[in-house]
């Protein structure tokens, strides 16, 4: 799509594309195009409404019913903060005062809009012409232009002189291919450290791999998952910061854990229970917060399975029953899977280097049983639990 299509789909005959791309948003490429085609859309309009219905499909999981009405890129879907995360930050920032927002590196808008729907005045700005033309669009289609501002600026050339607070979510991908390295995002690293110093009220959006070592001083780390699948970190500054560290994991019962992620959980051997603690919970160093909620240890202080003597009701683990724990050895396990039955494995793992995939090859299973097991280590030592799921995270 070219910002010149986006402004089609604003005339009477985008709007009717549009519609007609919907009908056919679950059909091949080459047949809706040709469809569409047929219904005498140009060729290239007929292109871009049917990849924007696919996008719209899929933007459900984010978006929810706004879906049906904004507008995407693919990489800008693909990076856009799910509506959930969006709407629960922009709460805290207008419950911590914020009124007036920059959104450094908007997107597609999604933060940009759940802070408007907060009742905060955001000037929202990326560098892609592309992105910010769809990122004004879906302001005007949800009827936020009261509120909104977007403009395709460099964030590091944007006056915030006028503004309260900064929420920033630097370019991480080049070429199409993520960048790891936060001295490679855009902008760089030390512009993005060093909003704190202009503006005290800012918020730094992550990914979740980002390194303890570059949390800036005083400010809360937290990360997040949705329904198990950890999403993002965000480092809240200034006014903002609250606690050390914050696991916040959204769902059907949104839960948060808290700490200072420098505790240190004390270690013992294998119990009856084992616990796998959320990925936010994992990142965010508050395994040993989480084990004190089960009364739990571990087993190897390196690894975060956390084992206790009871199944605790918890949303920020999933329990398994121990059944057997065995010092690993691939023909021992293929020897006891087969006298079992086993044709069906789950493999769980946590500190062990063997492959799921490549060892389930040379187990070669058989069998019309299933089982669970676990590859640890126990005290540095390579070890398989054969365990039963007993509490879902999310129960």
């Amino acid at each position: 799509m070219t910002p010149e299509l986006l402004v089609q789909f604003s005339t009477p005959a985008g709007v009717a594309a549009l519609d007609a791309a919907a009908e056919l948003a679950d059909a091949p490429p080459l047949t809706a195009a040709s469809a569409l085609r047929a219904r005498g859309l140009p060729p290239d309009l007929a292109a871009a409404a049917h990849t924007q219905a696919v996008l719209r499909l899929r933007a459900r999981a984010k978006f929810g019913p706004d879906a049906a009405v904004m507008f995407f890129t693919r990489p800008g879907l693909e990076q856009a903060t799910r509506s959930a995360v969006a709407g629960r930050r922009a709460l805290r920032l207008a419950e911590a005062g914020v009124t007036r927002l920059a959104d450094l590196g908007c997107g597609v808008g999604a933060d940009t809009l759940a802070a408007a729907r907060a009742g905060i005045s955001v000037h929202a700005v990326d560098a892609d012409p592309l992105t910010a033309a769809v990122a004004a669009a879906n302001v005007r289609a949800l009827g936020l232009d009261d509120l909104v501002t977007v403009a395709c600026a460099d964030a590091s050339a944007v006056d915030l002189s006028t503004v309260d607070g900064v929420f920033c979510d630097p370019a991480r991908r080049r070429g199409g291919s993520r960048v790891f390295d936060p001295r490679a995002y855009s902008p760089s690293w030390d512009f993005v450290a060093g909003l704190r110093d202009r503006v005290p009220r800012t918020v730094l959006k992550l990914a979740p791999g980002i390194a303890h070592t570059l949390i800036p001083a005083g400010a809360e780390a937290e990360w997040v998952s949705v329904d198990g699948d950890l999403v993002e970190a965000a480092f809240w500054c200034g006014p903002l910061a609250v606690v050390p560290r914050r696991a916040s994991l959204l769902g059907p019962d949104t839960q948060t854990l808290t700490g200072t992620g420098e505790r240190e959980a004390p270690v013992g051997p294998v119990r009856r229970y084992v616990y796998d603690p959320d990925p936010a919970v994992v990142r965010a160093h508050l395994v040993a917060e989480f084990a004190s909620t089960v009364d739990g240890t571990l087993a190897d202080s390196r690894i975060a399975y956390v084992y206790g003597d009871s199944a605790v009701p918890t949303g920020f683990a999933r329990c398994f029953e121990v059944e057997e724990a065995m010092p690993l050895s691939v023909k021992r396990l293929k020897a006891v899977l087969r006298e079992r039955g086993v044709g069906r494995l789950t493999i769980k793992k946590r500190g062990s280097a063997l492959d799921p995939d490549e060892l389930r090859r040379k187990l070669r299973l058989d069998g019309p049983a299933e089982a669970t097991i676990i590859l640890t280590r126990v005290d540095d030592a390579p070890t398989v639990l054969f365990a039963t799921p007993v509490i879902r995270s999310r129960a």
